[in-house]
């Protein structure tokens, strides 16, 4: 698949939500990359897109880290074409969007919302403090990556359902250490990249 860049606000959400700790963990770490590290990581982590109408770029995955470029003030990342709808209306688009399941409008609760919700500009991704909690939990060794599409809301609303909003607020280190024995649990075992203890 070829690579090719862009600019990072030409690149449109396909989802409500990011989750911010996540999203400032990966600016923080982008901005200590040198020049050159930073190419070569940016380039090992094209966004898939997908062209809509009017030519638009929609991204379907690594929205934690087009908004982590965004707020540490990279100009241009990189991408790889997954489709091109942009022959398509938008009453057809997002549809078909739904159909690849390349698009997820639910919000902070995992409550889903009409197409026409979904932000125009990745600003204005609301957070969603369980999606960070599910990616700690993974990059802690609770479950494992997987290719499924938006396997981690899976795990957010796992998460929003077992693990207190008040101990995240309160804590979130310990609420990552509640909640990867959790991930290992039998309670678990039918959700994406689930790894029994």
């Amino acid at each position: 698949m070829k690579i090719q860049e862009t600019a990072v606000r030409q690149l449109l959400p396909t989802q409500l939500t990011v989750g911010m700790i996540e999203v400032r963990e990966k600016a923080r770490h982008l901005k200590e990359l040198k020049p050159k590290d930073l190419q070569d990581f940016l380039g090992d982590h094209p966004m898939p897109v997908v062209t809509g109408p009017g030519d638009k770029r929609y991204i379907t995955d690594h929205h934690h880290l087009a908004r982590a470029a965004l707020d540490a003030g990279i100009s241009s990342v990189f991408f790889s074409l997954q489709a091109d709808l942009s022959k398509c209306r938008t009453d057809e688009f997002w549809p078909e969007m739904d159909r690849n399941r390349w698009v997820h409008p639910l919000d902070a609760n995992g409550v889903r919302h009409h197409y026409v919700l979904i932000p125009t500009d990745l600003n204005k991704l609301v957070d969603d403090v369980y999606r960070s909690l599910a990616a700690f939990v993974r990059n802690g060794g609770g479950y494992d990556k997987t290719p499924l599409p938006y396997a981690e809301f899976v795990w957010a609303d796992f998460f929003r359902r077992n693990v207190a909003i008040e101990d995240i607020k309160a804590n979130f280190n310990a609420a990552v250490e509640t909640a990867i024995p959790l991930a290992h649990s039998e309670i678990a075992a039918r959700l994406p990249g689930y790894r029994k203890k």
